[in-house]
């Protein structure tokens, strides 16, 4: 077997380990990276992200056809043609697969078409078409993502039982869906086929959904999935699961002890992800694991020398792709005796496509009294926005959790018309360690959504102008 040295091995295409593979050619960096898939990206572009935003703009598009008599459109019998729609996806994801393959011929990183497992000390061994091949590299970067984790005794399929995959190739809109977890896989495929005209019955465990998120934001979403017909259930627990007559019949423990059949065509589980680090090679290096995750220092590094970890299978970070793409960052740098900077927990933006949208960052209210601050929040909602008015968007808030003393900012947490675009000037606020005074006396344009964060800013103090 063939020994081919390099700078840096990446094992695994998505955002972590091509961004990741893209700094280190930038840096001159001798690198490979290795990908089991035919295709480049991993599952953020072609099963995860990509895909499902673009299913959930179809869906606010759609939703303005069915309400284009409010906006003086008459529009007569609109459809949707399911199958374009799947085209138009795949269309998205195929373009952006081939961007990622372009980046790595641009930046001189070799794409070595293969399962990697490490041997240690530095070795990968890649087993492919071509047969097996032993890489040797000066640095590993392991960035082999996450899997949808399954309930015991289910298996996903392409008919009734539905992960994050086969939920992407459906071939037509079902007329009923239960989704089991309401993290931000579920609730975003809610807001996707309750809007395409689905009947959904949401299932979480814990007593709220989106149970990350600030407490006011999961009251504030099943507010309004209920009021657009989206069954919701707390403190459910789903007891069994089976096929009856070509439907899913789902056996439900209510939050008031009752007990309840369901029956839908498909059935989502969403009930989080496990990371892959199975068979990849742990065994054969000194790397320490936490349940499955790899534990890592602030430079991304493990316990094996010169190993790497990144992105859904670290231990301690959420499992979101810019936390994946800004980790690889940190460890190429610090391979390369760059200038980096360590992720900070507290400054990673969350972002749900829902419809209203949600995006936070920072301490949430429960955690800055759990932390012992001394909090004072500002609120603005969006009925007094007239932008969300113009826009028909009048759901959600913006809220500011603020250190009462020193006025710091330590979170804002945002539900309402395009939330997660707009939560982009609070994370550089706290980034940049801005005070609630310096974002009050930031001017604001008139009329914008984005007015609204500059309001809540003002009401932590009570000084908002239009609540």
């Amino acid at each position: 077997m063939e020994k081919v040295p390099y700078d840096l091995i990446v094992i695994g295409s998505g955002p972590g380990g091509y961004s990741a593979a893209v700094r280190a050619g930038q840096y001159g960096l001798k690198t490979a990276i290795i990908e089991k898939d035919p295709k480049l990206g991993g599952t953020c572009l072609h099963v995860g992200c990509i895909p499902t935003k673009a299913l959930l703009h179809t869906a606010d598009v759609w939703e303005r056809f069915v309400h284009s008599e409010e906006e003086g459109i008459v529009c007569e019998k609109p459809r949707i043609d399911y199958p374009k729609v799947i085209d138009r996806k795949n269309k998205i994801v195929a373009k952006h697969a081939k961007g990622v393959e372009f980046l790595m011929k641009k930046n001189k990183v070799e794409w070595i078409k293969g399962y990697g497992v490490l041997k240690g000390g530095g070795r990968v061994e890649v087993t492919g078409e071509q047969g097996t091949q032993a890489l040797e590299a000066k640095n590993i970067l392991l960035a082999t993502g996450s899997e949808a984790r399954m309930l015991p005794g289910l298996k996903p399929d392409t008919e009734r039982i539905l992960t994050n995959i086969e939920i992407l190739n459906l071939t037509a809109i079902p007329r009923t869906l239960a989704i089991i977890g309401a993290g931000a896989v579920g609730v975003e495929f809610a807001s996707v086929f309750s809007r395409f005209g689905t009947q959904v019955t949401v299932l979480e465990m814990l007593p709220r959904i989106v149970p990350v998120e600030d407490e006011e934001i999961s009251k504030e979403l099943e507010r309004v999935f209920r009021k657009n017909k989206i069954r919701v259930e707390t403190g459910a627990k789903v007891e069994s699961v089976e096929i009856v007559d070509s439907c899913c019949k789902i056996s439900v423990t209510l939050s008031n002890g009752k007990k309840e059949d369901l029956a839908a065509e498909k059935l989502l589980v969403a009930v989080g992800r496990k990371p892959n680090t199975e068979k990849v090679g742990i065994e054969n290096t000194r790397i320490e694991l936490d349940r499955g995750f790899v534990k890592v220092n602030q430079w991304q590094q493990t316990a094996e020398p010169g190993v790497y970890a990144i992105g859904d299978i670290v231990a301690g970070t959420p499992q979101l792709a810019h936390v994946a793409a800004t980790q690889g960052m940190v460890a190429v740098a610090h391979m390369a005796g760059k200038p980096a900077t360590p992720v900070n927990r507290n400054r990673i933006p969350g972002a749900t496509y829902t419809e209203p949208g949600i995006g936070s960052v920072g301490l949430t209210e429960a955690q800055a009294r759990a932390q012992g601050y001394k909090v004072k929040v500002g609120k603005f909602p969006f009925a007094a926005n007239s932008k969300a008015t113009i826009l028909g968007s009048h759901d959600g808030f913006v809220k500011v959790v603020a250190d009462e003393r020193y006025g710091e900012i330590l979170g804002v947490h945002i539900i309402g018309p395009q939330a997660f675009e707009l939560l982009g000037e609070a994370v550089a606020a706290i980034e940049a360690e801005a005070t609630v005074e310096t974002m009050m006396h930031t001017i604001h344009a008139h009329p914008t959504l984005y007015e609204a964060m500059g309001e809540a800013f003002n009401n932590v103090y009570g000084l908002a102008i239009n609540a």
